[in-house]
């Protein structure tokens, strides 16, 4: 009876064993899928928001509006006070140019802050991507640490039955 029940235990611990790592390999495998659905995401951000045209965003076209609407306001007042006051041509061609470059100025700012924006997206990006790959990566060990646990489990069974015989 002895030898029976050895040998029933090892086939049960053996059986356990199995049925142990397909549900642990199962739920690694749904890990697996959801940190790739993340790295998916996390480029499709990347992508999306490094690409994008920083002088079409809504804060940059609010800025230049406000920009050229002054402006227009300062090239009429130098229009208005050059016919009342008499001033020349050439002075009011240089007060234009000087709104002009306001302008300018202010475009040069967007591209400016458009890099820093675009270094900071990176950095981001890349951490991420970074923390994901790692999980990916202890996740490739775990699931090497299972296969090896269940291959043991089944010679430490297979052992048992064969010294129960």
């Amino acid at each position: 009876m002895g030898l029976i029940g050895g040998a029933i235990g090892a086939g049960v611990s053996a059986i356990a064993g199995i049925f142990g790592g397909r549900a642990a390999s199962k739920a690694m495998k749904n890990i697996e899928k959801d940190l790739n659905q993340q790295q998916t995401e996390n480029q499709n951000w990347y992508d999306r928001r490094y690409n994008e045209d920083a002088t079409q965003r809504a804060d940059a076209q609010a800025m230049l509006s406000r920009t050229e609407e002054s402006i227009r306001q300062r090239n009429r007042a130098a229009a208005g006070a050059a016919a009342v006051g008499g001033a020349t041509d050439e002075s009011v061609a240089a007060a234009k140019a000087a709104n002009n470059k306001v302008l300018t100025d202010a475009t040069t700012d967007i591209v400016v802050n458009a890099e820093r924006r675009k270094d900071a997206i990176e950095s981001q990006y890349q951490a991420k991507d970074a923390a994901l790959r790692a999980e990916l990566n202890d996740l490739q060990r775990q699931k090497a640490g299972q296969v090896s646990q269940a291959i043991q489990g089944v010679q430490q069974a297979a052992a048992g039955m064969g010294g129960a015989f």
